[in-house]
């Protein structure tokens, strides 16, 4: 995945499209106070210059899916795996609620369930939740996943229609809503969009020299300090 930082203006509909179709509890205020988000996604923002008119960034900062993955290293029961495409897996029945993993993540995308804030009895909110992904329970830890179930459906849809994947349509919950990160399994074809984005001078790793290899990089934001644009602005 590459996430064009020209695009961000943050808006956070990635945050709310994520919780949408992975179930992600709200964990209301008082949580939220200590410190115990459950969004999969955040987005970071850094201001510049005076207090009175400061310059906003915006960064998205979701699951990196590292190729070596600090998380996979030091979880005692192999609750967060490797996958055969390269994701970086929760196993939510293997989770016996540790930490170990969150703690040893450079990037603090991993969430924990400290209480079951789902509610399981009520009718009317089983019909409200995406059945093709996991109610996680108390205990145990989450992420992101890339929305896997996404990449599943459109390798069976191609399955059956004895075709391939192409590019661009298959698309995560927070790329497809606000249109800022192109498809991203198709990293592999030299022609794909998100090759291209890849091989640009502004694409850069976060946190890079850690070694962490992350499967998810940014294009840098680049903005014009023309003074003459600057001055025509204030004028008009």
């Amino acid at each position: 995945m590459a996430i064009d930082l020209n695009s961000c203006v943050g808006c956070n509909n990635c945050i709310v499209a994520c919780q949408s179709e992975n179930n992600i509890a709200v964990v209301g205020q008082h949580q939220t106070l200590k410190g115990r988000h459950m969004h999969w996604i955040r987005v970071d923002a850094y201001y510049q210059g005076p207090r009175e008119n400061p310059k906003g960034y915006f960064q998205p900062v979701p699951c990196m899916q590292c190729e070596n993955a600090p998380c996979e290293l030091v979880c005692p029961v192999g609750a967060t795996v490797h996958s055969s495409e390269g994701l970086n897996d929760m196993v939510y029945n293997r989770c016996i609620g540790t930490r170990y993993c969150s703690n040893n993540c450079p990037y603090k995308v991993r969430r924990f369930n400290f209480l079951l804030f789902q509610d399981w009895e009520t009718p009317q909110y089983k019909m409200m939740r995406n059945p093709d992904v996991t109610i996680r329970s108390r205990g145990v830890m989450e992420k992101c996943t890339y929305c896997v179930q996404r990449i599943n459906e459109s390798k069976i849809d191609a399955e059956r229609a004895d075709t391939v994947v192409k590019d661009g349509e298959l698309q995560t919950a927070c790329s497809n809503r606000v249109r800022r990160t192109p498809s991203f399994r198709q990293h592999q074809r030299s022609n794909s969009r998100v090759n291209q984005w890849k091989a640009q001078s502004r694409n850069y790793s976060l946190l890079g020299e850690l070694n962490t290899r992350p499967r998810t990089t940014y294009l840098a934001e680049v903005r014009n300090p023309n003074p003459e644009l600057k001055t025509e602005r204030s004028a008009g």
